[in-house]
């Protein structure tokens, strides 16, 4: 069984509710749709998220957020194959998997595809206040090359993102204070046209703190749905 929820951002309080509400067992998959957290600080408030997560048994499939650096950027994190594709993980904490974006995952006989990241709307408040902030948030154009080889040559069943593409950003969502016209909406423009060119039974997301559902598209914060 795959549940899938949305951001947790360092807190193990919605996984232990979700453990607790679905008794996940040990051959069962959560995937969180980024910004979980675990790789933020660095130090023991990421180690004691990732032991408590590992410990639970379950497989973590973390899409790569906004608001956590790439494993891809941590010393201790190693690759490995895993269902058809690249995942990024550390030796001491082996339940929790983080895929490489643009990679295709063969999960319950669906061909998944994985795009993480997202502009942080929040960017120039933490520079200002010493918060962690990396410049590699969004895709890279090697990253937005590589999913567009990938849904030429492969049917994608299931789609695993951070953000939305723009024609389905929820303007409700929107935070007072932030002026939009300074938002940097290129991940979802760049989402639209990878949306219209492939025919997919559902596609997931966090990064928008609500739980709805339009057309195909699922919107994942504190809400939980299976595969």
């Amino acid at each position: 069984m795959m549940y899938i929820t949305g951001d947790i951002h360092g807190s193990f309080e919605p996984i232990f509710d979700l453990v607790e509400k679905y008794e996940p067992k040990e051959d069962d998959i959560i995937v969180i749709l980024g910004d979980v957290g675990v790789n933020y600080t660095g130090r023991l408030r990421d180690k004691f998220i990732k032991e408590e997560m590992n410990n639970i048994g379950v497989t973590f499939f973390c899409i790569h957020g906004n608001h956590e650096n790439r494993p891809q950027n941590i010393a201790s994190y190693q690759e490995k194959n895993w269902n058809g594709g690249r995942v990024l993980y550390e030796e001491e904490y082996p339940n929790i998997l983080f895929p490489v974006d643009g990679d295709i995952f063969e999960l319950e006989g669906n061909k998944c595809l994985v795009i993480g990241g997202a502009y942080s709307v929040d960017k120039f408040y933490r520079l200002r206040n010493g918060y962690n902030w990396w410049p590699d948030e969004q895709p890279s154009p090697t990253i937005k090359e590589y999913v567009e080889k990938q849904i030429k040559k492969n049917k994608i069943d299931v789609v695993f993102s951070h953000t939305c593409p723009y024609k389905y950003i929820p303007t409700e969502c929107f935070l007072s204070g932030i002026d939009q016209s300074k938002v940097d909406n290129r991940t979802e423009q760049w989402l639209d046209t990878i949306e219209e060119a492939i025919e997919y039974k559902a596609w997931y997301l966090g990064h928008w703190h609500t739980d709805k559902r339009i057309d195909k598209m699922h919107f994942l914060f504190h809400g939980v749905e299976t595969l």
